[in-house]
């Protein structure tokens, strides 16, 4: 409650903002430097609680077990990923040393010019983060491992495609945005540190994932100092030009017009075979409107049943996820009401006090500051449930992120299909073609050179294209394999996530009710002589 002796010192903290919530001084105990509750605080908790036995339940789970109105602490046990003190990497969370662990801190941004060739002065700027790397893994050198770099987004962005290309059919976290136009509208110190968290997160998704924390793109990412050692993506407009220069070779035969075995594992849409991009966007319209069913078609009826819940799930996700964010508004509104509605009262009191003449107007002052104090209390408190909600409920917005992880690696697995389907056809086709020209080339006495000649030429063709189906379809099917594993694999982290988020929110919100509870029925204890003059 507030203190008597201040009643003077409230005319500064008048103002209905959050501000003057934060200036009024509730009177229980500051904890201790530990972390934990006083011995005065938990003696002040047992007097003015009265359901103790309770709150033991929520006690044995709550650090500290007592109300601390300066510190936001949470009723469960979990803690966040990717968040730690930007200026100063946390370790004492690691992982016990016997398990194998792959720790990321992002931290310390740095603003670097642009080095160009341009004689104009000046020129453009960008951000560098420190990364550090903490691990056992046997990858990276064993246990004790420790390296530091920088990468600029730019890099994130290269490690994100080369990942991609690697390891189709993979749910790949989804890496953070550009946001151009965020970088434009924010603060830029606001717009960098949101980036820096993001990429912690996106780099510690990767850390955990069974796979890609082993892969060599991923470690030359975190480990080698300097420029990033990997291959940078060049841009579609670059591809589509290199295609479209190869085209017209290709139609006239002076450049290879059947897909490389080599390429045959990669899938078309990257633009340097424009005619392998039209030959699979005839096979995708004749497999959609032809009528004629495809020589290979998708046959695992178990994928296909799965895709469609994976679908109706995005579905309910999203509704689900629409919903936390009213319910964080709402508990946003009605902390923000509580304190405005506190601090009215406080107005009020002021107003009694000091044109108090007689007992029964000192005594209502009291009442109403007792009122006061327990709504700022109820104000505190739908902040800091909310805080505790957002991170929990956070969870689901980020499965829709997996989602899309989920749906890319499907679109791997159907772009290898339709490879398969289209080489498959150009082999009928090839086959088609030297059947017709054996047959005219049979009825001239002696042979037709020029036939036989183009015979033996789609001969070749037809063997390259035999070979590069064989790659085909051995892709096709490791795609499909990857898609098994990482779907079973989701499942798994899917049941623990939603289980902790579950957890942690409904412990959050029984045990801040039980709070909230708690500053009412004080207040209902002190103000009970009412009823008893009512009576």
């Amino acid at each position: 409650m507030m203190k008597q002796e201040n009643d003077g010192d409230e005319g500064a903290n008048l103002h209905a903002s959050q501000d003057d919530m934060e200036s009024l001084v509730l009177d229980e105990p500051p904890p201790s430097s530990n972390g934990q509750s006083s011995p005065s605080a938990s003696t002040s908790v047992e007097r003015h609680s009265t359901t103790a036995t309770t709150s033991q339940n929520f006690n044995s789970i709550l650090e500290p077990p007592s109300y601390a109105d300066a510190i936001f602490t949470s009723f469960d046990s979990s803690s966040s990923n990717g968040h730690e003190n930007p200026k100063q990497p946390s370790y004492q969370s690691d992982p016990p040393t016997r398990s194998e662990f792959l720790k990321i801190w992002v931290s310390d941004p740095e603003k670097e010019l642009e080095l160009t060739n341009s004689l104009v002065p000046g020129g453009t700027s960008y951000y560098t983060y420190l990364i550090t790397t903490r691990t056992n893994m046997p990858e990276y050198g064993g246990p004790g491992s420790e390296f530091t770099v920088r990468r600029r987004f730019k890099d994130v962005v290269t490690l994100s495609d080369r990942l991609s290309e690697s390891y189709r059919g993979f749910v790949i976290p989804i890496r953070p945005d550009k946001s151009v136009v965020e970088s434009q509208v924010m603060q830029i110190e606001q717009f960098v540190e949101q980036r820096r968290a993001a990429l912690a997160k996106y780099l510690n998704k990767l850390a955990v994932h069974p796979t890609l924390k082993k892969s060599e793109e991923l470690r030359l990412f975190l480990v080698v100092r300097g420029k990033l050692p990997l291959a940078k993506s060049v841009d579609m407009a670059s591809r589509m030009l290199d295609g479209a220069v190869r085209l017209p070779r290709q139609l006239t035969g002076e450049a290879a017009a059947v897909t490389d075995v080599n390429e045959a594992a990669q899938p078309a849409k990257g633009g340097r075979d424009l005619l392998r991009i039209f030959r699979e966007l005839r096979q995708s319209v004749v497999n959609d409107w032809g009528g004629v069913k495809p020589m290979v078609v998708e046959e695992d009826k178990e994928f296909m049943e799965r895709k469609e819940k994976v679908a109706e799930f995005e579905q309910q996700l999203s509704n689900l996820s629409q919903q936390a964010e009213s319910l964080v508004k709402a508990q946003q509104d009605m902390g923000e009401t509580m304190g405005e509605l506190g601090l009215a009262f406080v107005k009020l009191t002021k107003l009694e006090t000091e044109g108090a003449m007689f007992e029964s107007q000192t005594i209502r002052a009291t009442d109403m500051k007792n009122v006061a104090t327990a709504a700022v209390k109820a104000s505190r408190l739908y902040r800091e449930l909310n805080a505790q909600t957002v991170k929990h409920l956070d969870k689901l917005h980020e499965y829709l992120g997996v989602i899309l992880a989920v749906n890319s690696a499907f679109s791997d697995r159907s772009s290898a299909l339709l490879t398969v389907q289209t080489l498959s056809s150009e082999l009928v086709s090839l086959q088609s073609r030297i059947e017709k020209l054996e047959a005219a080339a049979s009825k001239i006495f002696g042979g037709d050179r020029s036939r036989m000649r183009k015979i033996e030429e789609l001969k070749e063709t037809l063997k390259v294209s035999e070979d590069a189906k064989s790659c085909a379809v051995r892709e096709y099917e490791r795609i499909k394999e990857n898609n098994r594993i990482e779907l079973e694999r989701v499942d798994r982290e899917r049941h623990e996530d939603f289980m902790g988020m579950l957890k942690g929110f409904v412990l959050n919100q029984a045990g801040y009710a039980e709070k909230m509870a708690n500053a009412w029925e004080k207040l209902a204890e002190e103000t009970s002589m009412y009823e008893r003059d009512g009576n």
